[in-house]
């Protein structure tokens, strides 16, 4: 008690010693002003003593600019979350593989950035969002760009200023992007691996975004993908698989036998973290896609979505920890950590339209499909280091079909032709863009350019400074 007087004490005698001269000088009678000079020609004089001074001029803001200003501002707040998944989907795929191809995993991801915004720009936003003379249709075209004139929207609720919808769209070409380099770590070349970013992020994803999100056929069919299980998520699973197929695996992956042979990553610390890190992201990814922030309606909406993406993560991780225990005899990290974004995935299309309960539930069974995806890709030898496909390509397609069991306002049947006719085109398009890679020779790096791996050999690098 003593020492808290004391310090109170002291805290007033360093504030009110100071102001002593202070307060002196005001008490003094002031010194007499010199007289105000003439106003120059054109001004106006001051007011009298005792007149007021004219009032400022208050801008006023309308309640439909100040809908515009928060709708954008929140939506901007959300494309940069999403892209802070890029450096995500990096460590996990990292941590994933081997230490030897950290370096050219890292450079792979930062590419899918730069090469997808560039590419978005130029050809992609444009055929993504064709315009309302290609509605109902499967592909168009509005040109290079993004509006940037001052007119190019008038303030609204639920305006979107063309420059912030593309900086929140191309975060979604990154992310489908980025879902292959997991599958194809650790023997694909790099050269080969920028012509597929470039295809994918400029004309295969904004194809598929424009039959759902762009007025295409399966939005006319009222097929429903909220934030993109389908749209994003399996089209970089379903790409990630026709990799894989055709890469094969890594050397050493299987025996000759065929019997498996386990290559575990090299640091699961850096993996959850790039979990964390996604499962944070995806606030942006998915509340984001609202669009629309203002208003009760509006806010209400945005809650229940955030709270279904945290039940269905949640759930995802539990179910896939507790299946891995009971099969494996002991609970396995990697595969609750691919659980966690399987349930992510899952929920991303119906995100808006289930209750609490049923996010929990697809997101459980979103953790169960990802074991037995990743168990079943083992079975076929089909070697994908990160489980990109079971997470993104398998929890996708169940996200799209269980907005047509639980959702809302859906159609089972046509929740189905969605789920298929989109994954289809991502896999029957980039199937014959790495039969050709691999006809050509630049698809796969040499053997021992794989043994000694592609930091150094691609790159001339390595991540760390010691082995790991």
């Amino acid at each position: 008690m003593r020492t808290a007087i004391t310090l109170a004490t002291a805290i007033f005698l360093c504030v009110a010693i100071p102001a002593r001269p202070l307060m002196a000088f005001q008490d003094d009678a002031a010194p007499a002003e010199p007289a105000a000079a003439a106003p120059a020609e054109g001004e106006e004089a001051p007011a009298a003593e005792g007149e007021e001074a004219p009032a400022e001029e208050v801008v006023v803001i309308s309640n439909d600019e100040l809908s515009f200003a928060v709708d954008n501002i929140v939506l901007f707040l959300s494309a940069v979350l999403v892209i802070l998944m890029q450096p995500g989907f990096a460590m996990v795929e990292a941590g994933f593989n081997a230490s030897k191809n950290t370096v050219n995993i890292l450079f792979k991801n930062l590419m899918d950035l730069c090469i997808g915004c560039l590419l978005f720009f130029l050809v992609g936003y444009g055929l993504m969002y064709p315009g309302e003379s290609y509605a109902g249709g499967y592909f168009g075209f509005a040109g290079i760009g993004v509006a940037e004139g001052s007119d190019r929207v008038t303030a609204a609720p639920g305006a979107l200023d063309p420059q912030v919808d593309f900086l929140f769209q191309v975060a979604f070409a990154a992310t489908a992007a980025t879902i292959v380099s997991g599958a194809v770590a650790g023997r694909m070349k790099f050269s080969a691996y920028l012509v597929y970013s470039a295809v994918l992020t400029g004309f295969i994803y904004p194809v598929s975004g424009m039959w759902k999100w762009g007025g295409g056929w399966l939005q006319a069919m009222d097929f429903q993908d909220f934030a993109g299980s389908i749209v994003v998520h399996a089209v970089g699973g379903f790409a990630g698989l026709a990799g894989a197929l055709v890469l094969g695996p890594r050397i050493g992956r299987y025996t000759a036998e065929g019997k498996s042979v386990p290559m575990p990553g090299h640091n699961l610390a850096i993996a959850t973290l790039g979990v964390f890190i996604l499962w944070v992201g995806w606030f942006g990814f998915n509340p984001g896609s609202q669009l629309a922030f203002t208003g009760t309606d509006n806010t209400m909406a945005t809650m229940l979505i955030a709270l279904n993406t945290m039940l269905a993560a949640a759930a995802g991780g539990f179910a896939a920890m507790m299946l891995s225990w009971v099969m494996f005899k002991k609970p396995d990290l990697s595969m609750a950590l691919n659980g966690v974004l399987a349930g992510l995935v899952g929920i991303t299309a119906n995100c808006d339209r289930v209750t609490n309960v049923e996010s929990i539930i697809i997101g459980a069974i979103a953790g169960v499909l990802v074991v037995m995806a990743i168990i079943a890709l083992d079975k076929l030898k089909i070697d994908d280091p990160v489980g990109a496909f079971p997470v993104h390509g398998v929890c996708g397609v169940w996200g799209g079909v269980a907005t047509g069991i639980f959702g809302a306002d859906t159609n089972l049947v046509t929740q189905i032709i969605g789920s298929a006719a989109i994954p289809a085109w991502a896999f029957f398009t980039m199937l014959p863009l790495f039969l050709g890679l691999k006809a050509v020779g630049m698809l796969r790096v040499d053997a021992d350019e794989e043994v000694a791996g592609l930091d150094m050999v691609e790159h001339g690098m390595a991540a760390y400074t010691a082995d790991h």
